[in-house]
């Protein structure tokens, strides 16, 4: 996703910041017991970094519950007819989040993986581009959409998303992420959009 080389989650316990839908309060021992359940490798996937992996936190189900219960309070106020998700660590959060919210649940996959007849976007990675497509088929004009990543960070993937829910008609009810990497910046190409964060780092 966005071919970046690490998930990190904050160590400060900050909030994302103030949107116009209700959030449950993160307080800073939630934030704390979520990071440490984060196990921390370090020189990976190459020398001098630091990896978070977030798979210790999610074979916890009471961590889990609790990321994916607060994900959803971000946009219970928010009608949403449709949850998207990014291959591939997109669909752990975007499934249960539509599961949640009593909407239907679409993928967007990488190129040649869907079966049906697809659409298709070519986005920009940090060196180089990837393709991502969706069935033409899988929204319907006017459906409210809220797309879901486990991470936002240079921008990319989610731009690239976007352009695939609009071309199909569908109207973004906003965008949600577990954790976000403020210093990429991907915050920066989404202003006209409702971004909801979890845990930043």
């Amino acid at each position: 996703m966005d071919g970046r080389p690490r998930i990190g989650l904050d160590s400060s316990g900050s909030d994302s910041p103030k949107t116009g839908w209700s959030a449950r309060d993160v307080t800073t021992s939630t934030v704390d017991d979520l990071r440490s359940k984060i196990r921390e490798i370090p020189d990976f996937p190459k020398p001098g970094i630091l990896f978070y992996d977030i798979t210790t936190l999610l074979k916890d189900a009471d961590a889990f519950a609790e990321v994916i219960d607060r994900m959803a309070n971000q946009v219970q106020d928010g009608k949403v007819d449709l949850v998207v998700g990014m291959e591939s660590r997109g669909f752990i959060f975007s499934a249960p989040l539509a599961y949640k919210l009593d909407a239907g649940f679409v993928p967007v996959r990488k190129l040649g993986k869907l079966p049906a007849e697809t659409i298709e976007v070519e986005y920009a990675l940090e060196y180089g581009t990837a393709t991502l497509e969706i069935h033409r088929d899988a929204i319907q004009a006017g459906q409210r959409v809220l797309i879901v990543d486990d991470l936002l960070a240079t921008g990319g993937t989610v731009m690239g998303t976007i352009e695939l829910v609009r071309r199909l008609g569908g109207e973004i009810a906003g965008l949600s992420f577990m954790v976000e990497l403020t210093a990429l910046h991907g915050r920066d190409k989404l202003g006209e959009f409702q971004i909801n964060t979890l845990l930043t780092y």
